[in-house]
């Protein structure tokens, strides 16, 4: 079932979105994959841990976290990649690892790479996990954007051939 923070947020907020259901799928690839969208419109939410202090990284499926661009963008020189077990109970209304891009909901800064943000058609729409890894949202990102008010810089790194 969708985050009820989430939905009770998106309508309070009248913004239009739409949710889809899908074969369960983990990897943000493999959810874009599921839902026939290109990786780049899949919004990857990513938990960093500095100094006992959560952020949450979005970036498009494809990419991975940048994690010197993050310690220098954002001046914090022991910033790592959080362990499940460190995040998973922020998010008491969502599967592990299923979290929405919404950090504002839940007490965190959001930093997004501007790439997510880039659609060469135009659409300009991104599909993120709605705290199940069975369910997605789809809305535009300027929707988005509005809702959140992340901070947009360039923390993604292009993916390692396998």
């Amino acid at each position: 079932m969708i985050s009820l923070r989430l939905k009770r947020f998106l309508d309070q907020q009248r913004v239009p979105y739409e949710t889809h259901i899908h074969r369960t799928a983990y990897t943000a690839q493999q959810v874009a994959a599921a839902e026939h969208v290109p990786g780049r419109m899949m919004a990857k939410t990513i938990i960093v841990e500095s100094d006992g202090q959560f952020l949450m990284v979005v970036l498009p499926a494809p990419r991975h976290v940048n994690m010197r661009a993050v310690r220098e963008s954002l001046n914090l020189p022991c910033a790592r990649l959080a362990t499940e077990a460190e995040f998973n109970s922020l998010f008491p209304d969502s599967e592990t690892g299923a979290m929405p891009p919404f950090g504002n909901l839940y007490g965190m800064p959001v930093y997004v790479d501007p790439e997510l943000a880039w659609d060469p058609g135009g659409v300009n729409e991104i599909v993120f996990n709605a705290g199940t890894h069975r369910e997605t949202i789809r809305m535009s990102f300027s929707d988005f954007r509005w809702l959140v008010e992340p901070m947009m810089l360039p923390l993604a790194a292009r993916a390692m051939a396998a």
